[in-house]
């Protein structure tokens, strides 16, 4: 059980918990998501947390497939600039560790911007909030536990 998956009992939307033997040696978390789940990889999402000038932390939800985009990300939350937050910062905000950060369940709300792309899916995946764990929801249920925005993000 992590804060991800508290969080979606609490609210009792429709989900369902995910969970692969985590390589240790994987460097990309998202890709060995999909290809250990078998699931299409444009449904699996990052969460990437990033520093915006003036306005201190947020969370960036994008697709596995595709690379955050700082200048969107930045346009998107009014901020000049934006830059991928500090690996300490983002454990001490989310209460996760990196490759296992959920935009769900995190120890300070951040705000959170969800890539344009996943409003087409029925259902989508993010992490649980451990390596190997991934949460499945749909789009609007993400947006609406994380008081998230659908935005382009992605370049």
């Amino acid at each position: 059980m992590t804060p991800a998956i508290d969080i979606a009992k609490r609210a009792a939307i429709a989900f369902h918990v995910h969970e692969y033997a985590h390589d240790p040696a994987t460097a990309s978390y998202g890709m060995e998501a999909a290809d250990k789940l078998g699931v299409e990889p444009e449904r699996v999402f990052k969460t990437l947390v990033v520093a915006l000038e003036g306005q201190g932390l947020a969370v960036a939800v994008v697709p596995v497939t595709r690379q955050l985009s700082l200048k969107q990300v930045a346009k998107s939350a009014g901020a000049k600039k934006a830059t991928m937050a500090q690996p300490q910062d983002v454990q001490r905000a989310t209460g996760y560790v990196l490759g296992g950060v959920s935009p769900l369940g995190q120890k300070k709300r951040l705000a959170t911007y969800i890539d344009l792309s996943a409003q087409p899916f029925a259902t989508i995946l993010v992490s649980a909030g451990r390596r190997g764990l991934e949460i499945e929801l749909s789009p609007a249920a993400l947006a609406d536990l994380t008081r998230g925005r659908f935005t382009p993000l992605t370049q």
